[in-house]
């Protein structure tokens, strides 16, 4: 991990050692979407590292502390979200979590990873520990071991005390649950490791601080002698906080999320956005999103070098990404799109696999009836698939030259839709301009 810049900060070089061996590792992340985005894929790609190595792996979902919100990272208070949102969210992160894992392992074993003794990786959700437990039981289990003067020598409580708007109680509280979590995971899942980005320095060491102190009371209250060897410590990894080469966080696309949830950011537009990764960038990249051997990287690197217009490390890196999150079939999606969006020739390609491609993409698919398409007027069928505002603002753009059908310019603007425009009898292409497609499926 430390090769491929998966790693910031460790919390006691002891860690090497303790990894050598199987081990838990979790890592949390708050349900405030029903999606992870690209940014996550940093920290799963650390869990990921460990699962393949036979460690066992926690995806923690904060379905408590979602409810209240990290103030790490920053400068006002977030939204509470509403049980219903919460619940939504939770679902969503759990699936998508329980498919990385397994597309993950896929593309493990395709790039030589071939344990056959890996462990289930666990997807909890602390809302199950925390649900039950009174004001009186945190006060009791998690407050007493809690010191106030460390709490606000935290970077993410100073930086907020430092504004006008300040730091609620509620927020200044969420170290404690993390702290808990960890506690929680260490005493019954044997978990030994918390991994986060490097804003959670402060919670993960929180949690350190607050196992030693149980661990400390626990054997004094049952007469057993301290102990202090590698397999009781508790130990925390914190992995870079991924910004581009101009300072942007990574995995942000004009301000938007690029989503892991292919209905909300469809595998074309994941694809693209890796495609369009800045020279800059894209070695660092290619070794901490695949696996990628390190001689194979510096290769394709070379070859990027010597014709960079060819864009040969992008191509590579929106490949290997896209697989790992998506699967295989994810990729094929992704590349029949691009063909598809880019004027490539469609005759190679099948209906089933452009209506697979973009089925999600509820901004450039729809579905028509067969009746209501074949015999219609392409102006009409501009119309409703919302390639053009009207009937009349479709026959302007035919005029003008920039309506196509199939990716073939049609000049006339009384053309009817024949069953021969149909790729396979099921699906065609309307492109406007340059860049905009309507995928409409013949149904």
């Amino acid at each position: 991990m430390t090769n491929r810049g998966l790693v910031a900060n460790v919390t006691s070089p002891e860690i090497t050692t303790k990894t050598d061996s199987p081990t838990a590792i979790y890592c949390g992340v708050d349900p405030t979407a029903k999606s992870l985005h690209l940014g996550n894929l940093v920290t799963l790609m650390g869990l990921l590292h460990f699962h393949i190595r036979g460690h066992q792996t926690i995806a923690l979902v904060g379905g408590a502390t979602g409810s209240i919100g990290d103030p790490s990272g920053r400068k006002s208070e977030r939204v509470p979200l509403s049980q219903d949102i919460l619940s939504t969210n939770v679902a969503g992160i759990e699936n998508q979590l329980h498919r990385f894992f397994k597309n993950g392992s896929s593309y493990a074993e395709k790039h030589g990873f071939t344990e056959t003794t890996y462990l289930k990786p666990k997807v909890l959700n602390n809302y199950s520990w925390f649900n039950s437990m009174t004001a009186l039981d945190f006060l009791g289990q998690v407050g007493r071991y809690a010191r106030v003067n460390t709490m606000l020598a935290k970077e993410s409580v100073k930086s907020r005390l430092e504004t006008t708007q300040g730091i609620s109680f509620t927020e200044f509280s969420y170290q404690l649950l993390q702290a808990y979590d960890f506690w929680y995971l260490y005493k019954n899942h044997g978990c030994r490791i918390q991994l986060g980005g490097s804003d959670q320095w402060g919670n993960i060491t929180a949690g350190i601080d607050m196992i030693s102190k149980r661990r400390t009371v626990e054997e004094e209250e049952n007469g057993i002698t301290k102990t202090d060897d590698i397999e009781s410590k508790a130990f925390g990894i914190t992995i870079p906080l991924l910004l581009s080469s101009t300072g942007e966080k990574f995995g942000k696309s004009a301000g938007n999320a690029i989503w892991l949830d292919e209905s909300m950011t469809s595998v074309f537009d994941f694809y693209q956005f890796l495609m369009k990764t800045a020279d800059a960038d894209v070695g660092k990249y290619l070794g901490m999103f695949t696996f990628l051997k390190k001689e194979q990287v510096q290769e394709i690197m070379n070859q990027h070098e010597k014709s960079p217009e060819q864009r040969i490390a992008q191509t590579a890196l929106a490949n290997e990404t896209t697989e790992l999150v998506h699967g295989a079939n994810g990729l094929r999606k992704a590349v029949t799109a691009t063909r598809v969006l880019f004027g490539g020739d469609l005759s190679t390609l099948s209906g089933d696999h452009i209506i697979e491609a973009f089925k999600s993409d509820t901004n450039r698919f729809v579905q028509l009836e067969r009746s209501s398409v074949i015999g219609s007027g392409l102006d009409k069928i501009a119309s409703i698939s919302n390639a053009a505002k009207s009937k009349s603002d479709a026959q302007k753009k035919i005029k003008a030259g920039g309506l196509y059908l199939n990716n073939t310019r049609i000049t006339d603007t009384r053309h009817t839709i024949a069953e021969s425009d149909l790729i396979d009898g099921k699906v065609c292409i309307l492109r406007v301009g340059k860049s905009s497609y309507y995928l409409i499926e013949i149904i």
